[in-house]
């Protein structure tokens, strides 16, 4: 028995339902510096693309390529720096024309203790009073290993060892911070610039010298590649709109 012509076109329009349904839904995988930003950079993508819905997952840069190349299903990769895009590129699990550089990041030492003298980064890490120092995991965040260059280039590093405690992410080693569970910690300016922490504590900015930059790359992951809204997600995050999002949190364009 042959199938009827209305259940072939029905079928077909299913698939093509489901296909443009495919294309409008778009999941990003985000690093923990952009916590606080993603939802006013979404907010703005909304505006200007109403009829594609993004999804966020949020992790260390490291942690979120490791899934990615394990069959994680996420669109689009907003790293803390541009080494792990290109990792995910060399895996084959991203496309490697569509890498942008979208935002250069800060990093700032950061305190919620009124008496610690912040006049400078090597007087808080010999401070006697400092006895837990948080930075993020050097092995999986673009953060952490500015830290751990900043304390290398200062010749800090053995002064500091024995007071590290490592975030798991940048997100957690500010809130080891903003806890009290540490003295002071190296974290993301986009951080404390947040509106939940922008009058908590005080801060330091890390010299740019003292650490590579921290350019932050974005990349069409290859189960990406066929979604156009996440096409138009990446093409978004180079408009004007995007840079004033950044800026409000202590970004620098690329």
């Amino acid at each position: 028995m042959r199938p009827s012509p209305w259940l072939i076109a029905g079928l077909f329009l299913m698939g093509a339902g489901a296909r443009a349904g495919a294309a409008d839904r778009v999941s990003v995988a985000a690093a923990a510096n952009l916590v606080y930003v993603l939802d006013p950079l979404n907010a703005e993508f909304a505006r200007v693309c109403p009829d594609v819905a993004v999804t966020s997952e949020i992790g260390a840069s490291g942690s979120l390529v490791a899934q990615i190349e394990s069959g994680a299903p996420y669109d689009v990769f907003l790293s803390a720096d541009l080494d792990y895009p290109k990792r995910l590129v060399e895996s084959g699990g991203a496309v490697g024309s569509s890498l942008v550089t979208f935002a250069v990041g800060k990093l700032v030492l950061w305190t919620t203790r009124p008496d610690i003298d912040l006049s400078s980064i090597e007087s808080v890490v010999r401070n006697p009073s400092v006895g837990r120092l948080a930075i993020a995991n050097p092995r999986t965040a673009p953060y952490g290993r500015a830290a751990g260059e900043t304390l290398a280039k200062l010749g800090l590093t053995r002064v500091a060892r024995p007071k590290l405690v490592y975030g798991e992410n940048i997100t957690q080693t500010a809130q080891y911070v903003s806890s009290g569970n540490v003295d002071a910690g190296f974290v993301a300016l986009s951080l404390v610039l947040s509106p939940n922490l922008r009058d908590k504590g005080r801060w330091l900015e890390v010299p740019a010298g003292l650490y590579s930059p921290i350019e932050q790359g974005a990349v069409l992951t290859t189960r990406g590649a066929g979604n156009a809204g996440a096409r138009r997600y990446l093409e978004f995050l180079k408009s004007p709109a995007t840079r004033k999002v950044f800026a409000q949190f202590g970004y620098s364009a690329p």
